[in-house]
């Protein structure tokens, strides 16, 4: 599915209807330069998921947790990891037990340990700065 946003509150959207087809242990990976909308998507995520609270980039913490919703909310940066053994190290698989949804920033980063049924979520830039192009691939997206 290919999504046209011309702005952070449509990226937010978007973010905030795939939440309503999310289940536990879903995982939504992202790719995307520096800026294209990651962290805005997943601000409408935890928005979808009925969680209230600021959501941030966990740049410099790895992972930051929201609960307090449908379902609690991971929200991973991997730009910092070099490799997906360190996935592991932080408590990957202790993450995906819980049965929260766990949004991966920087993703390509750790393709190879991601599961086929991971959602995929795309976000280039388009022909002007606020427009974002976003491909939703995987899961039951098709």
């Amino acid at each position: 599915m290919e999504l046209i946003s011309n702005s952070p509150a449509e990226t937010e959207a978007a973010g905030a209807a795939l939440a309503a087809r999310l289940e536990p242990g879903s995982v939504v990976a992202f790719t995307g330069d520096l800026g294209a909308g990651k962290t805005a998507f997943t601000r409408g995520l935890a928005r979808g998921l009925g969680i209230d609270e600021p959501i941030t980039s966990p740049t410099f913490t790895i992972v930051n947790e929201y609960e307090g919703g449908r379902l609690p909310l991971f929200h991973f940066d991997m730009y910092r990891l070099s490799s997906s053994e360190e996935l592991f190290d932080i408590g990957w698989e202790d993450y995906l037990a819980r049965g929260g949804v766990c949004a991966v920033e920087w993703s390509e980063i750790i393709a190879d340990a991601l599961e086929s049924d991971t959602i995929r979520v795309d976000i280039r830039r388009g022909a002007h700065d606020e427009q974002r192009i976003i491909t939703i691939t995987g899961g039951t997206q098709g």
